[in-house]
C-alpha cells in the first residue's frame, strides 16, 4: 500500500501540480507516439492545459488553500465612490500575474489550434490522408 501522508501530506495536498504533470505526460505522449495528425493536435491541447493549470495553480498565494485568508487584489479606493485607504496592510494578495499570463495563452493556444487543424484539411486535400508516415511516404514517391 502506498503511503500517501509522506512528506506531511504532500501528495494530497499538491494535488493539483499531480494533475498537471501527469497531464503534460499524456499530451506529450500523444506528440510524440501517435501517428496521426489530428491526435498530435489533440495532444498538445492537453499538454497547453496541463500548463495553465500548473501556472494558475502558483497563483494561489497560499499554496492550495483554496483561497483561505487571500484576497482579491484590487485597490481600494480607486474609485470615487469607493471607501477605505489605497492598500490595505496585513493582507495576503493572490498573485494576478499568473492568471493573466493564462489568459494570453488560453487565445494563443485556440489559435494555433485553428491554424494546425487548417493546416490538416489542407493536407488530406493534398494527401487523402492525415497518417504521418503515409504522408511520409507519398512525399518520398514524388521525390520531394
Amino acid at each position: 500500500m502506498i503511503d500517501w501522508s509522506f512528506g506531511g501530506g504532500i501528495f494530497i495536498a499538491k494535488y493539483n501540480y499531480w494533475i498537471s504533470i501527469l497531464l503534460m505526460l499524456i499530451g506529450f505522449y500523444a506528440m510524440i507516439a501517435k501517428g496521426n495528425l489530428l491526435k498530435k493536435v489533440i495532444g498538445l491541447n492537453i499538454f497547453q492545459t496541463a500548463i495553465i493549470l500548473f501556472f494558475v495553480s502558483l497563483g494561489d498565494a497560499t499554496l492550495g488553500s483554496w483561497g483561505k485568508g487571500v484576497t482579491e487584489p484590487i485597490v481600494k479606493g480607486a474609485l470615487p465612490w469607493a471607501a477605505g485607504g489605497i492598500v490595505e496592510h496585513g493582507v495576503v494578495y493572490a498573485n494576478p500575474l499568473p492568471h493573466v499570463l493564462m489568459l494570453t495563452a488560453i487565445v494563443v493556444g485556440a489559435a494555433t489550434t485553428a491554424v494546425a487543424l487548417a493546416l490538416i484539411i489542407r493536407m488530406y486535400e493534398e494527401y487523402g490522408t492525415i497518417e504521418e508516415e503515409e504522408i511520409i511516404e507519398k512525399e518520398r514517391e514524388l521525390g520531394v
